[in-house]
């Protein structure tokens, strides 16, 4: 019996994130992992991993250097899958806010990324979630795994209503503080994590083996 090529996954390179361990932690899901900023590489890989750390605004002063806003926008408009993992997740959202500064987002979602209001910050450790039904990418998963966060920026409210003909997507929260926040969206070919599962332990490893199954 012979198998086909490994699945080609490309980890965005645009000077935000961390880049190696996210590539090893995909690249133990069996599928090829390449780190690159090239255009063309990351618009044709069967996934596109989009990490990020940091300021929102110097993540998407990096992504717009190397047409990654584009590359995003593009292969989802192929229905070409795209996890994006922390700063990675909330820069897929409208705009960041950032004491007091407002910079613009990729839009693929509507609301706002805005400083989490709770008495410790950043929220660094673990923490559940509340999942939402019938998820491809917390399948096979205990309600109360829990998954490694380090962030003091998120999205505390959920906007998208209306999705017409097209599935609504699952979205993942998690409480901390005085609001939760969005951990998770899974949406059709776009998926997104506030927590980093490349530092989660076999609960990120499931979350990457499930994502690894869409490709």
């Amino acid at each position: 019996m012979t198998t086909g090529p490994a699945k080609r996954v490309v980890v965005l390179d645009y000077g935000s994130g961390n880049i190696r361990s996210a590539q090893r932690a995909v690249a133990r899901q069996g599928v090829e992992v390449t780190v690159t900023s090239d255009f063309d590489a990351a618009l044709e890989a069967d996934g596109l991993f989009v990490p990020g750390v940091g300021a929102y605004a110097a993540c998407m002063q990096g992504l717009r250097a190397v047409r990654g806003d584009r590359i995003i926008g593009r292969r989802l408009a192929g229905g070409r899958p795209v996890l994006g993992v922390c700063v990675g997740m909330q820069i897929l959202f409208e705009r960041g806010i950032e004491h007091g500064v407002e910079t613009d987002g990729c839009a693929e979602w509507p609301g706002a990324v805005e400083r989490i209001e709770a008495p410790v910050v950043p929220h660094m450790g673990w923490n559940v979630l509340d999942l939402p039904e019938g998820s491809r990418m917390f399948a096979g998963l205990p309600t109360d795994t829990r998954f490694y966060f380090v962030h003091s920026y998120a999205v505390q409210q959920w906007h998208l209503g209306d999705t017409g003909p097209l599935p609504p997507p699952k979205v993942a929260w998690c409480r901390y503080g005085e609001r939760p926040f969005v951990a998770a969206v899974e949406n059709g070919a776009l998926w997104a994590t506030q927590f980093h599962p490349e530092k989660s332990g076999d609960a990120g490893a499931a979350l990457l083996a499930n994502w690894v199954s869409t490709l």
